[in-house]
Order: structure tokens, then sequence, then C-alpha cells
């Protein structure tokens, strides 16, 4: 499986799974963009070669194309404006693969430069530039010392392929029953995937310009003792519940595997450390629950079987390319996720998993 041709192409299978993703992806970035404010609130006060700078630039890496890939540049530029010179350039590029839905992001910019005017006024709004550069943010994107402020939201946890050579039948990612082997080989890519993006983003980025990103993470070192990937693994049961029932090839089941890592903060903080290019200035954790509609941990009236449909809705988003591409379009996926749902929800009646988030804020040293 290509994994550069499939990843973060969840642009919407259905309403409900489409709005359920992205419930959970602005719950991800609202933890995020206050730091995003205060970080670029400190680069303002505290950098005297931006008081000189002509222009702005920003990359959001991994933009997607649904109702929040506009929301980071909303708050960007408010947070400048009344911070700034109005005469300040502000260039936005928004980052994606190819088959990122960019037409969709496009056909919005004329009324979103409608709103900038009436909210900025005409001088300042024609100030702010967006564009996008359609490739694998595993690659160069931009020319030496051109960025001052990266951010990425809900993408790095996604690699670049999937481990080759991974013998890992019953299973479609790691999980707390993979072989020991099967761990390391992810550990190992993402490691040399999360190198590499910080290697190439240093070349990018201007000095002391920033970088906050957030992915998916886990709460302890010892993947025994965290269920981070366990919204997975009921998927591969799920699979595997639909090849013993003879609706797919056990052998198709058995060679899939979903090309995510969610790592542990101190193995982030190494590989930070081990490339050299950046400071560690800030790292934060956040849990939210596995059902993005369920905000309440308190409520006794919680349902299970409601939850479990949003749960395999929004992985239903995320991973339906992946099946499709490696099934083929014969695979049911209304019956996939029903067993899913049903999988989930029983989870759900003996525990309240979470879902962990890590951001980072580093400084280009």
């Amino acid at each position: 499986m290509n994994t550069k041709s499939i990843l973060r192409m969840n642009q919407g299978h259905g309403e409900n799974s489409y709005a359920n993703n992205s419930s959970l992806q602005m719950k991800v970035m609202s933890k995020a963009l206050p730091i995003v404010k205060d970080i670029i609130n400190d680069m303002f006060v505290n950098n005297l070669s931006l008081e000189m700078s002509e222009s702005f630039n920003i990359a959001d890496l991994g933009c997607a194309s649904g109702p929040n890939t506009l929301l980071l540049v909303t708050e960007v530029i408010d947070t400048i404006y009344n911070l700034s010179n109005k005469n300040l350039q502000i260039l936005v590029v928004l980052n994606d693969l190819y088959k990122n839905d960019f037409n969709s992001i496009f056909t919005t910019l004329p009324s979103f430069n409608e709103k900038l005017k009436e909210k900025y006024g005409f001088e300042f709004s024609q100030n702010c530039f967006i564009t996008g550069v359609p490739s694998s943010f595993y690659e160069r994107l931009f020319p030496c010392k051109s960025l001052h402020f990266v951010h990425s939201s809900n993408s790095l946890h996604w690699l670049s392929q999937v481990p080759k050579n991974l013998d890992n039948k019953g299973h479609i990612c790691i999980d707390k029953a993979c072989a020991p082997n099967v761990f390391d080989a992810y550990k190992d890519q993402f490691y040399n995937d999360f190198y590499t993006f910080l290697n190439h983003r240093s070349c990018e980025i201007v000095p002391n310009g920033r970088m906050i990103l957030t992915f998916m993470g886990r709460s302890f070192p010892d993947l025994l003792n965290d269920d981070s990937c366990y919204l997975y693994e009921l998927l591969a049961q799920s699979l595997n519940d639909m090849a013993s029932q003879g609706l797919v090839k056990q052998d198709d089941v058995d060679s899939f595997n979903i090309p995510l890592y969610a790592p542990y903060k101190d193995e982030v903080e190494a590989i930070i450390v081990d490339e050299k290019s950046f400071h560690l200035e800030k790292i934060e954790i956040s849990q939210f629950n596995w059902d993005p509609l369920d905000d309440d941990d308190n409520n006794n009236k919680f349902d299970q079987i409601r939850s479990g449909i949003n749960v395999a809705n929004c992985i239903r988003s995320v991973t339906e390319p992946m099946l499709v591409t490696h099934f083929g379009e014969l695979i049911s996926l209304k019956d996939v996720f029903k067993i899913y749902a049903n999988r989930v929800a029983n989870h759900l009646k003996t525990k309240r998993t979470k879902v962990v988030n890590l951001t980072i804020c580093l400084r280009k040293i």
C-alpha cells in the first residue's frame, strides 16, 4: 500500500462521519490555539528582527480541507493585527498531500477575504495572502529561511509508510498483543520520519522562528499500560469478524496495516535532542473522550450505543480510503463499522477511554 497516496484523504464519507471527525479536530485545535496566540505574541514582543520585517510567513502542514482549515488562519491574522505594524504582509501557506481537495479551500477564499475587509479594513486585508503547496511534509517544501511560524495539527502521528517487512497478522497497527519486533518497527519508522520532518523544517525556518505541532501520543512508555491504539485494535477485531463470516479474505486482513504511531513524550524529546536544530520550549498533554461529542465524564445518562456509533463514524472518515484501497470497492464498509460500533459500545460500558494528544512548541536554534 502506497501510504503517501492515501494519508489524510479523510474528506468526509457521509455527513455524520465528517461532522464527528470535524468535531474532534476542533477539540484538538482548541487546545493548541491559546498556545499559538501566546507564541506569536512573544515573537512580536521580543523578536526585534520582526519589527524590521516586511512580511510574516506561516505554514500550516497537513491542513486538510474541512471547515476547520481556515480556523488557524483566522486566529493568526487576528493576533497579528492586534500586535503589529498594519503594513506588515502576512503569507499563509497551506500544505497537504496532492490528493487533498485544495479546490474546495480556494473556492472559500473570496468570502474569507470579504470578511477580512469587513473586520480589519481594505488596506490590511490586501496584505493577507493565502496559497497552497501540495506535497508530503516529509519532503522539503519551502526555500531556506523563508518561514517564521509553522503549525501542524492531527498529522504527524501518520507515518510516511507502513514499516517494511511487517508480519503483524491479526492486527492492523501496534497494540498490546503485537510481537515486540512490530512495536520496534513502528517506533523506528516514527523516529526516521519525525527526524526527517524536523531536519527539513530546520532549513526552512528562520533563526528563532517557532513551530507548534499537535499529534496523537501515549500516556505511558510501556505499551502494555496504554490504550492509545485500542481504537484501531477494535477495528482489527471487526475486520477479523468479517473474515470469519467469509465477507473478506483473511489474507487481506492479515496484510492490512495502518501507518500510525502514537509516541510517548520522552520519545519525541529524544528525537528533538538528536536532531539538534530546535529547542523544546513546551510540551503539553491533553486528553479527549473517544466520542468527539461526549464532553461530560460525569454524565450518568451516558449512552454507550450512541457513542459507539459516533466513534465509528469518526474512525470511518479517517480509515475508509485506506480500507477501500487495500480491500477494494467490494468491502462492505457498512458492515465493518456496524460491527465496530458494537465493539466500541461494549468497551465503553466498562471504561471511558481517552485519546491522548501531545502539543509541542519548538524554537529554531
